[in-house]
C-alpha cells in the first residue's frame, strides 16, 4: 500500500514538473522578445560599467593620486592655505575635491581640506568638507569626528561639538584618543550647564583610562562636576 502511494506520489510529482516546464517554455515563447531584450540590456549596463571603470575611473584615480600626494607635502608643514588652494605648479586639495571627486583621492581630499580649513579658521567649511569625507578606516573615522566637533563649538553649536567628541572616543576605545576626546566633551558639557554628563564622561576617563595624561589632573574635573552638579 506505502509502495503504491509512494508510485502515485512520484507521478503527481513528474507530472507538475512537465507542466511547470511547459509553463516555463510558453512564457518564453510569448515573450521572448522582451526577455532577449532585457537581457542584451544587462549585458550591455555590465560592458558599460567595466569600460567605464577601466577607461575612465582607474587613469582618474592614478592622476588624483599623483595630485593629492604634492598637497599633502604642503599639509606636513602646516601651510595650510597652500595645500588647500594650490597653486599654478599643483592643485591644492579644493581643486581635487572638484576635478576627482569620483575617486578614492578626491573622497581624502574632502578631509584634508575640511583640517586645513579648520586650521585656518573656516570651521562652516571645514565642517561641509569633513561630512563629505566617507570612510571605513577606524584612526581616520575617529580624526574626522573629533574635527567636527572642535569645527561645530568653534561655530557655537556645543550640543553637535560634544556628541562628535563623544563618538570619537567610543569608536574604538582606546588610551591615545578616547580620554582627549572626552575630555573635550566634559568641558563642552559644563559649558552647556549638563554637569551629570560632564561628570560621567570625567568619570570614565579616571575609571578606564587612568594612565593616560588626561587623567593626570581628572580628579580637578570631578571635584568641579560635582560641585556644579550639586549647586544646579
Amino acid at each position: 500500500m506505502t509502495d503504491k502511494k509512494q508510485e502515485t506520489n512520484d507521478l503527481d510529482l513528474d507530472k507538475t514538473i512537465v507542466e511547470t516546464t511547459h509553463k516555463v517554455e510558453d512564457f518564453y515563447n510569448n515573450n521572448k522578445k522582451a526577455i532577449n531584450y532585457a537581457l542584451i540590456a544587462i549585458v550591455g549596463v555590465i560592458a558599460v560599467y567595466f569600460s567605464f571603470k577601466q577607461l575612465y575611473l582607474k587613469p582618474l584615480e592614478d592622476e588624483a593620486q599623483t595630485e593629492i600626494y604634492r598637497a599633502q607635502q604642503y599639509f606636513e608643514k602646516d601651510s595650510f592655505a597652500l595645500a588647500f588652494a594650490g597653486n599654478d605648479k599643483f592643485k591644492g586639495f579644493e581643486a581635487i575635491v572638484s576635478d576627482y571627486g569620483m575617486s578614492k583621492a578626491g573622497n581624502l581630499a574632502n578631509y584634508y581640506a575640511g583640517i586645513c580649513q579648520l586650521r585656518l579658521g573656516n570651521f562652516a567649511e571645514a565642517v561641509d568638507y569633513l561630512n563629505d569625507f566617507e570612510t571605513s578606516n577606524t584612526i581616520l573615522n575617529i580624526m574626522k569626528n573629533g574635527a567636527l566637533g572642535d569645527a561645530y563649538v568653534e561655530q557655537g553649536e556645543l550640543s553637535k561639538g560634544a556628541d562628535h567628541y563623544v563618538k570619537a572616543a567610543k569608536i574604538h576605545s582606546n588610551k591615545t584618543t578616547s580620554p582627549i576626546f572626552l575630555k573635550k566633551a566634559g568641558i563642552v558639557f559644563e559649558e552647556m550647564k549638563e554637569y551629570a554628563d560632564a561628570l560621567e564622561v570625567y568619570e570614565t576617563i579616571k575609571k578606564e583610562y587612568n594612565e593616560s595624561t588626561e587623567a593626570s589632573d581628572i580628579e580637578k574635573y570631578i571635584a568641579r562636576g560635582q560641585a556644579l552638579k550639586e549647586g544646579n
